[in-house]
């Protein structure tokens, strides 16, 4: 007898009979239904299986099977009145929901923030946190500034500036970012940032009601002349930047620069947000060492996120700041979600300092390279004009690229999406009005073998375009 036919009539029997009956009635045996269709007792429960899963009869262990409770239907509501209740929405969500969401199926995505699920530890760190979920003690309350052995670690890798018990560890660098501009700044203040700079960084300030000041930036990343004017003019006391391959540009700030900014920083006596998303992804050379490792005054606020080089699941950061700024991050640390699961923390320190992570960090620099190259080749070989122009990164993620004058970057982006290549415009970057239309390009999140594929429709749509 075949074995798929038994299944199907145990199925469509089962299916007659929870239909004529009401949600709780039991439904006939395994033995019953093996002996009404000459079926094996495998084929019976496979049968079940099924009908369980679309959720229409359930499983009670050692009473038998029965009809499942039907499914509520969704009534019908009037939410209109929230429209008045909650007001304007909130500048900068529709921007950020874009960036996190995911592409499209058949899509080739160049953009996002986040590596290849190939290039990603995933078995390293699924061994860490099986290993660390097996210990009763990480499921116990622990500091709530998070683990003194990670946040060690995490002072280290500074390299000075800050100690362990000037860190605190954070569900992810969003979190962390947010957390610093709400205990440092009140509603209406102003915050000095790059420009262009970080969606997150802009959309963040815009829910702590902050006033965006956009400081220009170039090739050697934010211009120290332009900072310090924005300083005496604004009046502001706080300035965000990523020194190291910022994102979206990929510029980082030259070793000329770097007293130059520390100077404007000091004289405003104000503080520096030094967001250090890409100490791991460094491609060329070696990377300078952070800002926060030459102050010994208390005014550059760093952070550091695991989050872009090892996996999106892997939402740990850390946050450090001297003195009473500090003391007041930790607090608004402890407001926000009292502090950070304890498996997840024993993992990180376990993954960080075994041979692993050393591992993943070579492996990891290998493919970044031959993914940016295999995107410059491909922008070379179809967008010739465009690459001349266009920037090459030391590390990170992303290629900025130049547009035509008088294109419509967003246009762009959207009918690239509808042909099947997913990238990001450059306008929702900038804090004012962009200087000239650029698309950000990221070159970990596909397959080398994809981005010769993916620049050619973007060429195609470029030329229908820009004519």
């Amino acid at each position: 007898m075949n074995d798929g036919n038994a299944t199907d009539r145990v199925i469509q029997d089962l299916r007659r009979a929870a239909a004529a009956a009401g949600p709780g009635t039991r439904l006939p045996s395994v033995r019953e239904l093996t002996s009404r269709h000459r079926a094996s007792p495998v084929t019976v429960a496979e049968a079940i299986r099924h009908l369980v899963r679309e959720g229409l009869i359930e499983t009670r262990p050692g009473q038998g099977t029965y009809v499942a409770a039907r499914a509520v239907e969704p009534r019908t509501v009037d939410l209109s009145w929230q429209t008045v209740a909650l007001g304007p929405r909130r500048p900068g969500d529709e921007q950020l929901q874009a960036l996190l969401a995911l592409p499209p199926a058949g899509a080739i995505p160049l953009s996002g923030g986040y590596l290849d699920p190939e290039l990603q530890p995933a078995a390293a760190l699924g061994a860490a946190l099986t290993r660390a979920a097996r210990q009763p003690a990480s499921w116990q309350r622990g500091p709530v500034e998070g683990r003194a052995d990670l946040r060690a670690w995490f002072a280290r890798e500074i390299g000075g500036g800050l100690r362990a018990e000037d860190m605190a560890i954070c569900p992810g660098g969003q979190a962390a970012l947010s957390t610093a501009l709400r205990a440092l700044a009140a509603p209406g203040d102003a915050l000095l940032v790059e420009s262009p700079t970080y969606l997150g960084a802009l959309a963040a300030a815009e829910a702590a009601g902050l006033r965006v000041v956009p400081v220009p930036a170039d090739a050697d990343g934010v211009r120290p002349d332009h900072l310090a004017a924005a300083f005496a003019r604004t009046g502001a006391r706080l300035f965000y930047c990523q020194p190291l391959y910022a994102n979206p540009h990929g510029a980082t700030l030259a070793a000329h620069r770097r007293a130059l900014v520390a100077e404007a920083v000091r004289d405003a006596g104000a503080f520096l947000i030094e967001d250090d998303y890409a100490r791991d992804l460094t491609i060329d050379g070696p990377a300078p060492p952070p800002l926060a490792a030459d102050d010994r005054d208390g005014h550059v606020v760093y952070l550091r996120s695991l989050t872009k080089s090892a996996a999106p699941g892997l939402r740990v950061a850390a946050i450090g700041a001297l003195g009473p700024a500090g003391a007041r991050i930790r607090a608004a640390r402890l407001l926000d979600d009292f502090f950070v699961a304890g498996p997840l923390q024993q993992a990180t320190i376990e993954f960080v300092t075994a041979p692993a992570w050393t591992r993943h960090h070579r492996a990891l620099r290998t493919a970044l390279r031959d993914r940016r190259e295999a995107l410059l080749t491909a922008l070379r070989r179809h967008l010739p004009d465009l690459a001349d122009r266009l920037p090459v990164p030391r590390g990170g993620l992303h290629l900025w690229l130049p547009l035509p004058e008088g294109t419509d970057d967003v246009a762009v982006a959207t009918a690239a999406a509808a042909d099947g290549v997913v990238v990001f415009p450059g306008r929702p970057w900038y804090a004012a009005e962009p200087p000239a239309a650029h698309l950000r390009l990221t070159y970990a999140a596909a397959a080398p073998e994809l981005m010769d594929e993916a620049v050619r429709r973007l060429a195609r749509v470029l030329r229908r375009r820009t004519g």
